[in-house]
Order: C-alpha cells, then structure tokens, then sequence
C-alpha cells in the first residue's frame, strides 16, 4: 500500500504548458527595475528590466499562469523584457543604444494617453504597450529548444491592428546555424516540460 504524503491536499496536479507563439502581444508592465550587470572583462553595465504578461487575446494572462504552475520554491516570473541603459560615453555603439532605448519610451508614451517617461521606471508599473516577441533558442544541458521572449516595445495600436512584422528568429550562440522548424515558428505547442534557462532574479516584483 502506497503512503499518503503529508502535503497530498496542497499538491497541485501538474499540467501541460502551452509554448507562445512569436509575435505581437497587448501587454502590461507588472513592474519596473534597473539591473546591473558586468561582461567578460569585468566592465559594468545595466538594463532596465520589466516584468509583463499580456492582457488581450487568447493568450491573456499567459506569465501569470504559468508562475502559479510552477511547483518549485523558486519560481521564476518568465515574461521580462530587458533593455540596455545607454552609458552616455560619446560611442556610437552607446548612441545606438540611445536609440534603442528612446523607441522604447516613445512606444509606452503613444500606448497610454498623456503618460510622458520622466525617467523614473517606477512609474511604468501598470501601463500597457504592444510588444514583439521573437522566438529565441535555449540550451540547457545538453538540450535545446526555441521559445518566444519578449523582444521589443511597438505601439499597442500597432497590434491591435496588425501593423508590425514578427521578429526574426535567433539561434543561440553555440548553434548559429540552427533554424526553428516550421510548426515551431507559425503556431503554439503543448508541452510537459521546459528548462529554466535564464534566472530573472527575483521577479516578479
């Protein structure tokens, strides 16, 4: 006879997770941070991180879901969108991110009707804007696959009306050359079981 756990009440029964397809999403900033980071070289750097979970469509609520099933005591807040802060050094690699990072605020600026960025990424908690997502490969131990990740702020117009175009692809860096297949890149998969291949730190906030 099999003995009961302690805990059998509170364990929750494990379900398939459904995998996001690239593509433009309406979503909400659930919470700001600045982040900081070094390279290989020791040099420091910092990205503003932000927490998201999309809000219309058949996959509302997706990151929430899936941080509720997640049975381990870490769990991880998987929807973040990571954008580099510029050093403001005079590069071009640093007006490049400039850039960058101004599309970003003008996205959020055009999303919520008289909200102006006035640099403090508190005030981002709540406020909607499209996003892209592209489908990104991981490689865990051994294994790989591809995932949809957050990949740059559009205007939420822009997505309720299908004015954008989805992101390439990108391989990871050990396999340049690999491609997602076709069923991957054009529709959603269920699946039991997917590595946590990045750590977030201690989102959601």
């Amino acid at each position: 006879m099999i003995n009961k756990p302690n805990n059998w009440d509170k364990v929750q029964a494990a379900q398939e997770r459904v995998k996001l397809p690239a593509g433009g999403y309406v979503v909400k900033i659930m919470g700001a941070k600045v982040a900081q980071y070094s390279n290989n070289d020791g040099q420091a750097f910092e990205k503003l991180e932000m927490a998201l979970d999309i809000i219309e469509g058949e996959y509302k609520d997706f990151y929430e879901k899936d941080f509720k099933m997640q049975n381990t005591e870490d769990k991880k807040w998987k929807g973040v969108l990571k954008q580099y802060i510029f050093k403001d050094d005079g590069t071009e690699k640093d007006e490049w991110t400039k850039s960058q990072f101004k599309a970003m605020t003008d996205a959020i600026e055009d999303s919520n009707n008289g909200y102006h960025w006035d640099w403090d990424e508190s005030k981002l908690k709540g406020k909607i804007v499209g996003c892209l997502f592209r489908l990104e490969e991981w490689s865990v131990n051994g294994k790989k696959g591809w995932k949809a990740q957050p990949f740059k702020f559009i205007p939420v117009d822009d997505v309720r009306n299908e004015n954008f175009k989805v992101p390439k692809f990108k391989p990871h860096r050990d396999y340049p050359n690999d491609t997602p297949d076709d069923e991957v890149k054009t529709q959603g998969q269920s699946v039991q079981f997917e590595p946590i291949e990045e750590d977030d730190g201690d989102l959601p906030f």
